[in-house]
């Protein structure tokens, strides 16, 4: 029938997402929460050199230990909205979902990248799972649908990987600058 249209259909959720690498060293990042799951996002944002805040009236030994060593800051009590002004990235990392709602439509008010650990949804990016080998970083997503499965397939890649790789990417490395001279 003419002028009649028919809708694509929904693209994968994986399919949906940009992915991108992002440079956070020095930014403000804000992490909701202080349990497992938040102290597993503190310390690849430590590692990312990020300046990170924890906002939870309780805390992980774990998470303890950073604010002694001065390596984050921690403001001992729940969520209050004002909380992410400044911030160039959130972590709605709470057990409870009402909680990370709330955090994820500041962030979005404020044009804050949030991460969102339940309801995914929630949040406006998701973090891959990630192989990292002397230079080389792989990136795995499902979208979702199976975070076992992508952290499987991140075990596969980084056995893969070996120390091959990331030795070959030195040489090559080496040999671009010499080309650049």
């Amino acid at each position: 029938m003419a002028g009649v249209t028919t809708a694509s259909p929904p693209l994968p959720l994986s399919e949906m997402h940009y992915p991108l690498f992002l440079d956070l060293a020095n930014q403000p990042v804000v992490v909701i929460g202080a349990g497992g799951v938040a102290t597993r996002k503190v310390r690849t944002l430590l590692a990312a050199q990020a300046r990170v805040t924890v906002i939870s009236p309780e805390a992980k030994a774990t998470i303890r230990r950073l604010v002694r060593s001065k390596r984050i800051r921690w403001v001992r009590r729940p969520y209050r909205r004002g909380d992410l002004r400044g911030a160039s990235l959130a972590i709605a990392a709470t057990n409870d979902p009402v909680v990370n709602e709330s955090v994820c439509a500041e962030a979005k008010r404020l044009r804050v990248l949030v991460n969102c650990i339940a309801p995914p949804s929630a949040g406006n990016f998701i973090v891959p799972s990630l192989v990292r080998r002397g230079g080389i970083s792989l990136a795995i997503s499902t979208g979702g649908a199976s975070p076992a499965f992508a952290k499987r397939l991140r075990r596969d890649l980084d056995r893969f990987l070996g120390h091959g790789y990331p030795e070959l990417l030195k040489r090559m490395s080496a040999a671009r600058r010499a080309d650049k001279r």
